[in-house]
C-alpha cells in the first residue's frame, strides 16, 4: 500500500517536458510560472527551479507552449480533445469509450491523471500507436462514476490516520482517511468510505467512512458490501415502511365496479418453487366460435403506487429488485411484494390485464387491454407444469375443443403431478380444465415461439448457476437451472402481452410518448471478434446480412449445447450483442425481432413497467402525449439502475462460489480455458462453472508469452500451447472471499 509522504522535499523532477505539457494541458486555460510548476512538482531546490525554467523557454521555442506574459505560460490548444467514459483494468491502465472512435483509446497508468473506473472525463489522442492500439492522455475529469468505495481499513494508530484498502480491483487508490473520520471503525473492519478531497500533492484521494459493514469473510458482511460497492441498498427506510403499511388493501365493491371483473374464469400462476411474488397470471377460456381467449393478467402496482408519495420516490431510485444468491432485495416492501400485489391462489386481486383471443395458429384476431379484477385459482411451478407438459405428448390443439371436452378429460389427459416436483411434497391430481389449459398455451406457445425464431430472433438460453444452500447460507451443492417448456410458455405470452401493448401504444397517431425496451444491432467489429473465438471450436458464422446472421447464431448457440465450450460460447455471443435498454425512441428489439417492445409484466420487481402500467392507463383514458424528456431522464436511471444490479447478483455468484471452493481444496477438477492474457489463463469448471486464474509466473516447465493471435500462452523453448477451449486439470491454490478471486494450480492439460 502507498503511504503519504510529509514534510520532505524532493530534488530533482523526471521526465520534466512530459510532466509540464501535461501540467498545462491540464489546465489549458490557466497561465503557470516557474514558481507555480515546482509547488505542483513538489520541488524547492535551486537546481530543479533551474531545469524548470529552462525546460519552459525550450517548450516555448519550440511553440508548445506560448508565453502569455513575462514568465506566464500556457498550453497551445491545437489538440482535438474528446470525451469518453474510462473503464479502469486491475493494473491501473485502463481504456476509453469514446463515440467518437471505433476502437476503444489505451490510457497509460501515467496519464489517468486521477480519474477513476466509470468516470466522464476529456482527452486527447496521440498521433502515434502503440503496439498497434490507438493512445491517449486524460486532461480533465468531468464527472465522478461514484464517490462511495467499499473497502478494509488499516489504522495506523501512532500516526493518527488511517487507510482504506478498497475491494474493487478497478479502485487503484487505498483511500486516506484522517483518524477523527473513521466513524469509530475498528481495524480491519470492512466499510464504506466517501471520497471527499484529492489534494493537489497526495498520493491518495481524501475520504471519511460513513458505515461500517462488519468483519471481512462474514456472510451478510459481503452480501452487504456487494450490495454497497454498487450504491444499492438492503432494507427500507422506516418512514418508507410505515407509510406502506398503512396503504388500504382491501378489495372493495366500489373499485370493482371500475374493473372488468374476471374472477369467474379459469385463471392460475406458473412460477419458480421459491417464488413469493406473483406477478403474472393467465386465464383461459375455450369460446363458443373455436377461439381461445387468454388473459395475461398483470398486478396493478400503480393503483397502490402513487406518483408523488415517498414509497413511489423509494420505488423509482430503486427502479429494480435485485436478485442475490442467498435473497432478494425488493423493489417494493414486502407489504406490497409479497402480498397485496401478489397473485397468490384463492384470493381476489387488482390486476391490469391484456385479453387476447387466439386461433389454434397462435394468430390473434382480437385484443383488449384494461384493469381487471381476478381469482386464481391455482397456484403451479414450473416443475409442475412440466410435469403435465411431459406426460400428455400426444394431445393436440385439434383434440382439445369444446365438443370433445369430456372424452378429453376422462381418457386423454393425464393430470397427476408427481411427489418429487410437487409443492405438497405429496402427489396430487389437478383439476382437468387446468391440466387442459395448459396444454393448450404450450401448443400455442411452441407455434408463437417457432414463428419468433422464423422471423429472425435469438435464442439465448443460457445456463443459470444456482446454489444449494442450508440455513446458514453455506452452500452445500451446485445446480444448474435450465429453460424448459413450462418456463417458455410462460416467456412466450409474457412477450405477447409487452409486444402487443408496445404496438398498442406505439403505433397511434399522432405520436405518444411512451418507455420501450430496445435492443440495437450487435456491432460488426464485435461479431468479427466472436468468429475468431468460436472459429477455434471449429464453427463458422456467416455475417452476410440479418437473416444469416440470427440463423448462424442460432445455429452455433444450439450446436454448443452439452460441450465442454458451451457456457464460454454463451457468454461470448451474448457479450457480442448489444445492450438492452429503456428509452422513449423506439427502435424495436433486434434479439426478440420486434419492432414493438416494452416491459408490460414485471411492475413488483420493475420500474419501467409500472410506469407503462400509468402511461397504458392515461391514453386508454384519451389522454394527450406526455413530456417525453421527463420519461427518457426515466428510462435512462433505469438501465443505470438495471446495470448495477446486474453487476451486483454476478458478485453474489461469484463469491458462493468461491466459498463453495473453499471446501474443495484438496479435489481436482476438469476445466476449459476461458480466457487468455498476458498474465494468465482463466479456467472454467466444467461441472460447477467455478471460474479462477492461473498466473503465467506459476507455469513453471517453461517461460511463457501471450500470444494474442492465438488467443494462448506459447512456452519459449517446448513450444507448448496453452490456448482458449483447452482442457486442463486444475486445483486450488487461494481463495479470497475480500476480493472475489479464485486462484488455481494447474495440473495439466489433457490431451486429445
Amino acid at each position: 500500500m502507498k503511504r503519504k509522504k510529509k514534510g520532505k522535499s524532493r530534488k530533482g523532477a523526471p521526465n520534466l517536458t512530459n510532466t509540464i505539457l501535461s501540467i498545462l494541458k491540464k489546465e489549458k486555460n490557466k497561465t503557470f510560472n516557474y514558481k507555480q510548476i515546482a509547488a505542483i512538482l513538489g520541488v524547492n531546490d535551486a537546481s530543479s527551479r533551474n531545469q524548470i525554467i529552462k525546460t519552459l523557454a525550450k517548450l516555448a521555442v519550440k511553440e508548445e507552449i506560448i508565453q502569455v506574459d513575462r514568465g506566464k505560460f500556457k498550453a497551445v490548444i491545437n489538440t482535438e480533445y474528446h470525451f469518453g467514459i474510462l473503464d479502469m483494468s486491475a493494473r491501473g491502465s485502463g481504456y476509453i469509450i469514446c463515440d467518437d472512435f471505433d476502437e476503444d483509446i489505451f490510457i497509460a497508468s501515467n496519464n489517468i491523471n486521477r480519474a477513476l473506473n466509470g468516470d466522464e472525463v476529456e482527452f486527447y489522442v496521440y498521433k502515434r500507436r502503440k503496439r498497434g492500439k490507438m493512445e491517449g492522455e486524460i486532461t480533465n475529469i468531468i464527472k465522478r462514476a461514484k464517490s462511495e468505495y467499499v473497502g478494509v481499513i488499516q489504522i495506523q494508530k501512532n500516526n493518527n490516520y488511517a487507510f482504506v484498502v478498497p475491494d474493487s480491483n478497478s479502485m487503484y487508490k487505498d483511500i486516506f482517511v484522517p483518524i477523527n473520520k473513521t466513524f469509530k471503525a475498528e481495524d480491519g473492519d470492512k466499510v464504506l468510505v466517501s471520497l471527499e478531497d484529492w489534494p493537489e500533492k497526495a498520493d491518495s484521494p481524501y475520504g471519511k467512512v460513513i458505515k461500517v459493514l462488519g468483519k471481512p469473510g462474514d456472510h451478510n458482511t459481503e452480501i452487504h458490501s456487494i450490495l454497497a460497492e454498487y450504491g444499492l441498498p438492503y432494507e427500507f427506510p422506516y418512514n418508507v415502511e410505515q407509510f406502506a403499511n398503512t396503504l388500504d388493501t382491501s378489495i372493495t365493491k366500489e373499485e370493482i365496479a371500475k374493473r372488468r371483473d374476471m374472477r369467474k374464469d379459469l385463471t392460475f400462476t406458473i412460477d419458480p418453487k421459491d417464488a413469493k411474488d406473483f406477478d403474472d397470471a393467465l386465464s383461459f377460456k375455450i369460446l363458443d366460435n373455436g377461439l381461445f381467449e387468454i388473459g395475461i393478467h398483470i398486478a396493478d402496482v400503480s393503483h397502490y403506487l402513487e406518483e408523488g408519495t415517498i414509497l413511489d420516490d423509494e420505488a423509482y431510485q430503486r427502479a429494480t429488485s435485485v436478485y442475490l444468491v442467498d435473497r432478494v432485495v425488493p423493489m417494493l416492501p414486502e407489504i406490497l411484494s409479497n402480498n397485496a400485489c401478489s397473485l397468490r391462489p384463492h384470493e381476489e386481486k387488482y390486476t391490469f390485464s391484456t385479453v387476447f383471443k387466439i386461433n389454434d395458429k397462435a394468430e390473434v384476431k382480437d385484443q383488449w387491454f384494461g384493469r381487471t379484477v381476478t381469482y386464481s385459482d391455482a397456484r403451479f411451478a414450473y416443475e409442475e407444469a412440466q410435469a403435465i407438459i411431459e406426460s400428455n405428448p400426444n394431445v393436440t390443439l385439434s383434440v382439445v375443443t369444446e365438443q370433445s371436452r369430456s372424452a378429453v378429460e376422462a381418457s386423454q389427459i393425464n393430470t397427476q403431478i408427481p411427489q418429487d416436483v410437487s409443492l405438497t411434497g405429496k402427489t396430487y391430481n389437478t383439476k382437468p380444465e387446468i391440466a387442459e389449459a395448459i396444454l393448450v398455451l404450450d401448443r400455442l406457445a411452441k407455434i408463437m415461439r417457432k414463428k419468433r425464431m422464423k422471423h429472425g430472433a435469438i435464442s439465448f438460453d443460457k445456463v443459470e448457476v444456482k446454489f444449494n444452500l442450508d440455513e446458514n447460507n453455506n452452500p452445500e451443492g451446485v445446480f444448474f437451472k435450465t429453460s424448459k417448456e413450462a418456463n417458455k410458455l410462460i416467456e412466450e405470452f409474457m412477450l405477447l402481452a409487452n409486444k402487443k401493448v408496445a404496438e398498442f401504444i406505439g403505433k397511434q397517431s399522432p405520436k405518444k410518448t411512451f418507455v420501450y425496451r430496445v435492443h440495437d444491432e450487435p456491432d460488426d467489429s464485435k461479431l468479427a471478434a466472436l468468429q475468431n473465438v468460436v472459429g477455434r471450436f471449429g464453427y463458422k458464422l456467416n455475417f452476410k446480412d440479418r437473416k444469416s446472421t440470427t440463423a448462424s447464431l442460432n445455429s452455433l448457440l444450439q450446436d454448443v449445447v452439452g460441450k465442454k465450450e458451451q457456457n464460454l460460447v454463451d457468454t461470448l455471443t451474448i457479450r457480442s450483442m448489444s445492450k438492452a435498454e429503456y428509452t422513449t425512441h423506439n427502435i424495436g428489439h433486434y434479439g426478440l425481432a420486434f419492432d414493438y417492445y416494452s416491459h408490460f409484466t414485471s411492475p413488483i420487481r420493475r420500474y419501467p413497467d409500472v410506469m407503462a402500467h400509468r402511461l397504458l392507463q392515461h391514453y386508454l383514458e384519451g389522454g394527450k402525449s406526455v413530456n417525453e424528456e421527463a420519461f427518457e431522464e426515466k428510462c435512462q436511471h433505469s438501465s443505470n439502475m438495471e446495470n448495477l444490479a446486474t453487476k451486483a447478483e454476478r458478485d453474489s455468484i461469484k463469491y458462493m462460489q468461491i466459498r463453495f471452493m473453499e471446501d474443495h481444496k484438496d479435489q481436482e477438477f476438469l476445466g476449459v480455458i476461458s480466457g487468455v492474457t498476458d498474465w494468465g489463463i482463466y479456467v472454467e469448471i466444467i461441472e460447477n462453472k467455478c471460474e479462477g486464474m492461473v498466473s503465467i509466473r506459476d507455469i513453471i516447465d517453461d517461460h511463457y508469452a501471450f500470444d494474442e493471435q492465438q488467443y494462448a500462452l506459447v512456452g519459449r523453448h517446448s513450444k507448448n500451447i496453452y490456448q482458449l477451449g483447452d482442457e486442463v486439470m486444475v486445483k486450488v491454490k487461494n481463495t479470497d472471499l475480500v476480493k472475489k478471486h479464485l486462484d488455481f494450480h494447474l495440473i495439466g492439460k489433457i490431451e486429445d
